[in-house]
């Protein structure tokens, strides 16, 4: 194996984290999902551009948190396939959107609907419409940092990724019992806060989740690539860190580690320990806090990349819906 940049691996199979958790984590968590059970998310269904005989292909919207209006890609099943059956919500990475439709046509032939999240304000058309405090300076981690915790951005992304799951879970021809989550890098760590917000989802494929452990991230001097936004608000806004506990632990918030442990469904998730983009003993940092039935692929010679033949261990094991 190539010489480890980060933890040897029989200490990133106990490591547990270095980022603060705020004393009132779970109350704030459970006082956001209050919130978001209240809404009236308006769901609308609007037969989509692209048709394939495959599948009914909708865009689909709802009211989130802060009255985003939130889109999701939705393809169900032809009218003639038995119900109720599975479905799979995905989550797409950092600054991206829910991909094209045909590479969710696989799981709708297994007989499966599948909704894929825009997130807000990202490269896909769900509204993210603003008012925080403080910057948002090239990026939505640091989105809401210098305001209440609950204004932060990926809170807000963390709830419609349960909200999502809850409007495909209330679908009359779903198996609300049968529902899986599966994304890659933020999309991981969605996935994650998706199976933690929504504990009902039963089969969970995180790949190298992203949002975990940022203290790790930064005290590793990898805050660049995806966490860079980490580094300019120190330089731009704290630039002797003299709120550098303060701002780490409302970070906590977003720390997908920290809500790992409230999944419970199955767990699949996969790490290349080359990974200077989302570091290992981040990854791992959730992985070990989670008490549900898991396993773990670990990539010796991988980075933040495209790893052989997990893709298809992914779809053979969400199939088992």
């Amino acid at each position: 194996m190539p010489l480890m940049f980060d933890l040897p691996l029989e200490k990133l199979r106990t490591y547990q984290g270095r980022n603060p958790r705020p004393e009132d984590f779970d109350a704030f968590w459970d006082a956001r999902l209050a919130e978001m059970h209240a809404l009236d998310g308006q769901v609308e269904q609007v037969p989509a551009a692209f048709q394939t005989p495959a599948a009914r292909c909708s865009d689909l919207y709802f009211t989130g948190v802060g009255g985003a209006r939130v889109h999701a890609k939705l393809l169900q099943p032809p009218e003639a396939a038995p119900a109720p059956h599975p479905a799979v919500v995905m989550f797409h990475g950092y600054s991206g959107h829910s991909g094209d439709w045909m590479d969710k046509l696989p799981y709708v032939g297994l007989g499966f609907t599948v909704a894929a999240l825009d997130c807000r304000g990202q490269a896909g058309t769900s509204q993210d419409p603003g008012g925080v405090a403080g910057t948002t300076f090239r990026g939505h981690i640091v989105r809401g940092l210098d305001d209440a915790p609950a204004k932060m951005l990926f809170v807000q992304n963390f709830l419609d990724t349960a909200q999502l799951a809850q409007i495909v879970m209330d679908m009359p021809d779903v198996d609300a019992d049968r529902v899986g989550a599966v994304g890659g890098s933020q999309g991981g760590g969605l996935t994650l806060a998706c199976a933690s917000l929504a504990p009902r989802i039963s089969r969970v494929a995180p790949v190298f989740p992203f949002l975990c452990d940022y203290q790790r991230v930064w005290e590793m001097d990898l805050a660049v690539n995806a966490y860079q936004e980490l580094r300019d608000y120190f330089r731009q806004f704290d630039p002797l860190h003299r709120r550098e506990a303060e701002i780490f632990t409302q970070l906590g918030y977003i720390d997908v580690q920290h809500l790992a442990a409230r999944i419970r469904g199955q767990v699949y998730m996969a790490v290349g320990l080359m990974d200077q983009v989302c570091p290992p003993s981040t990854q791992f940092a959730a992985y070990n806090k989670i008490t549900a039935d898991k396993s773990l692929e670990i990539y010796p010679d991988f980075a933040h990349e495209g790893l052989p033949g997990h893709s298809d261990r992914t779809f053979q094991f969400l199939s088992g819906l």
